[in-house]
């Protein structure tokens, strides 16, 4: 779909922050002061930006240079303590009106609730096929149960899923070494982005996962708390373009 190439660059690679956390996660103070650090996000060169349509709407101006990729489902919070269930709450005609180039949603293979997930990715892949607007699917084993682990067999399976309910790119956790995480790539005809997960203390093993997830073959990040909680979002979001883009080493990555 032409959209796409407003997410992945002429080299067929990605790098996206995410900024969606705000539906449902505590986000204060890191985006209080949410116009500032979208500019530094652009300014390090972010590709795209994965956010809610609270933002992609009010922030409209600052996000006109830079992919935009809308979070279709929620309708849970940190206040909740029952069972995830995201159901979808935009439609694609809402995407398209708001200008994005893409629609993202959860897929939980292995989850209590895996039914409704993966009917809400089949769903918006066939309507967004109609329109020309890709999906990125972000298949996560057993959702957020940590009984089900990212193994890379886990993934293998949950990223092919994906890739069969219609998915045009799937992000999901990096694992494994760099040859066992060929077979995640493998089995995924669409290209698969690898997620930052939590903000984590120790930069240089995310690097260096980022780092062997582009050897493996992935095609890119989606990288959130790590980028807008870090005291510089700017520099941090040129370190990714580097790792995705320029062929960096995380050894190279310094001042971080």
């Amino acid at each position: 779909m032409r959209r796409l190439s407003r997410i992945f660059k002429n080299d067929g690679k990605t790098v996206v922050v995410a900024m969606d956390h705000g539906a449902g996660l505590s986000v204060n103070p890191a985006l209080d002061n949410l116009g500032d650090v979208i500019d530094q996000v652009v300014a390090g060169g972010a590709d795209a930006i994965l956010t809610t349509y609270g933002v992609a709407t009010t922030y409209a101006d600052k996000l006109k240079d830079v992919g935009l990729i809308l979070r279709m489902d929620g309708g849970s919070s940190i206040l909740y303590d029952g069972t995830e269930n995201s159901r979808i709450l935009y439609t694609v005609e809402d995407a398209l009106r708001i200008g994005a180039d893409a629609m993202a949603c959860m897929g939980f293979p292995g989850a209590p609730y895996e039914y409704d997930s993966m009917k809400n990715v089949a769903q918006l892949a066939s309507e967004g096929r109609k329109w020309g607007l890709p999906l990125m699917a972000e298949m996560l084993p057993g959702g957020f149960d940590p009984s089900v682990p990212n193994t890379v067999e886990n993934l293998v399976l949950t990223s092919r899923i994906g890739c069969e309910y219609g998915a045009s790119i799937i992000k999901t956790y990096y694992a494994g070494t760099v040859e066992e995480y060929k077979k995640v790539v493998a089995a995924s005809y669409q290209p698969v982005i690898v997620l930052g997960g939590e903000k984590t203390p120790d930069l240089n093993s995310l690097f260096v996962s980022i780092e062997n997830a582009m050897a493996a073959g992935a095609k890119g990040v989606a990288i959130g708390r790590n980028v807008w909680k870090h005291d510089d979002p700017e520099k941090f979001t040129r370190a990714l373009v580097d790792l995705v883009h320029n062929g960096a080493k995380a050894s190279d990555i310094k001042g971080l």
